[in-house]
């Protein structure tokens, strides 16, 4: 091992709300004090209860993902377990996400965060 995980970037258009949307997902603390980074408009961070950290990362000229569409690929995606899939995507929704595949019958749904990122909700 040469190296260890800090934190997963997303670009996005405003890095403060997409910070706070995944804080209202995950909880945790939205720009909290960490010497790695330097914050203002246009990085934002979401230290996770678990430890994991999400930083996000203004791209002016932010092209979201079209998810499936393979001319604008998702790149990646984050899988977030809960133990609710209905109750959650209630919360996912009113927070600001879009349902992107509801599909019944398997543990798992698609959805896109307010800047066009793709993320599933999974049953765990």
């Amino acid at each position: 091992m040469i190296a260890e995980l800090q934190c997963v970037v997303l670009d996005c258009p405003d890095p403060q709300s997409l910070a706070e949307f995944y804080r209202s997902l995950l909880g945790g603390n939205v720009n909290q004090q960490d010497r790695r980074w330097a914050l203002d408009e246009s990085w934002a961070t979401l230290h996770t209860p678990s430890g994991l950290v999400l930083a996000f990362q203004q791209a002016l000229n932010h092209v979201p993902p079209r998810w499936p569409d393979p001319t604008r690929p998702q790149q990646f995606h984050l899988d977030l377990g809960v133990p609710d899939l209905d109750g959650a995507q209630e919360e996912v929704l009113a927070a600001g996400g879009t349902l992107l595949d509801g599909s019944d019958g398997r543990g798992w749904r698609v959805y896109a965060d307010p800047a066009g990122h793709p993320f599933c909700l999974v049953r765990h």
